[in-house]
């Protein structure tokens, strides 16, 4: 995935944003999330999308692995700042992510994992 040079760009600490469509994009960085970074990647998407939760369409990258608590913080968080997310990556990384991220419980919001960017993209018009 290449970064455009046509539209605003927004680089935070664990990923990089922009919008195509009405669709928040989103190319993760590797980086350990905590509930710190976590925090201040939730405020910058509240003021790249003007506090209204959007679709988002997620790069997927290895990272550590999170703790408990940030695990948890994060899964609070992500009602809050989208209204559904399309993970695109190579198989398996998603439903590792999910499994870690969720356990048994089903995400608090609509989530889908792609290894095709357009299907993930079709997917997410749903919620514009």
């Amino acid at each position: 995935m290449e970064i455009p040079e046509d539209r605003p760009v927004f680089d935070g600490e664990i990923a990089t944003y922009w919008f195509d469509h009405g669709i928040l994009v989103s190319l993760s960085k590797p980086v350990k999330r905590t509930v710190e970074n976590i925090g201040r990647n939730v405020a910058l998407v509240k003021e790249i999308t003007g506090n209204q939760p959007m679709p988002l369409l997620i790069y997927l990258k290895n990272s550590p692995v999170p703790d408990k608590q940030t695990r948890k913080y994060s899964t609070e968080q992500l009602p809050v700042i989208y209204k559904a997310m399309a993970m695109v990556s190579k198989p398996g990384l998603a439903s590792f992510i999910m499994k870690l991220l969720f356990g048994l419980q089903s995400p608090p919001i609509p989530m889908k994992h792609f290894t095709n960017e357009n299907e993930a993209r079709a997917w997410l018009q749903q919620y514009l």
